[in-house]
């Protein structure tokens, strides 16, 4: 059986809509979810393979989008948030019950920062942005992952039109290296 890269890929992608509008994430508590508003769709929702994203339980990948920090808040159980890492860049929030993230936010001067991470399969409503391509899928080798079988997971990204990158995606990439640029006076801010 082939490994599961992740449920909202493992069986082709389904299309999210121009026109949602945004919707409710939950945590996986039976009861007092953890749920987290957000007012508009996502952006540059990418399958990830580093070993910091939240995944669901026997996937390689996690899903994650990026959605503006000023249209995402907490609106149930916000107690039960934790930070996962605090030395890392993204705050990731957890619950404290289940071990869900909810939302990665930066907080440090960072090309991201204004941006808050989340994973859209946490939300019951339909529409939200497709994943749009896969990111640091070589990491999942440092997991633990036989590097034999990483052509076969670029080969099953590219089955369902995903470009696969060991980093971010072209633009993203393109936009951490202006913000670099600018903050060092190389280019107008």
């Amino acid at each position: 059986m082939a490994p599961s890269i992740h449920p909202l890929i493992d069986n082709g992608i389904t299309k999210g809509s121009e026109s949602f509008t945004g919707g409710t994430l939950s945590c996986l508590c039976d009861t007092d979810k953890v749920e987290v508003t957000l007012g508009s769709n996502v952006l540059h929702n990418h399958a990830c393979g580093c070993s910091k994203c939240w995944k669901p339980e026997g996937a390689l990948f996690s899903v994650v989008a990026v959605i503006p920090r000023d249209l995402l808040s907490v609106t149930a159980n916000e107690s039960k948030l934790s930070i996962v890492d605090e030395s890392a860049a993204i705050q990731r929030h957890a619950c404290t019950g289940c071990g869900t993230h909810l939302y990665g936010r930066i907080e440090k001067e960072h090309p991201f920062k204004g941006l808050d991470f989340v994973h859209v399969e946490l939300s019951s409503e339909k529409g939200w942005q497709e994943p749009q391509f896969a990111a640091f899928v070589s990491s999942i080798i440092e997991q633990g992952f036989d590097p034999k079988g990483i052509d076969a997971i670029r080969g099953k990204f590219k089955s369902v039109g995903l470009e696969t990158y060991d980093a971010l995606s072209p633009p993203l990439m393109d936009a951490i290296a202006t913000w670099t640029a600018q903050k060092a006076g190389k280019l107008p801010s």
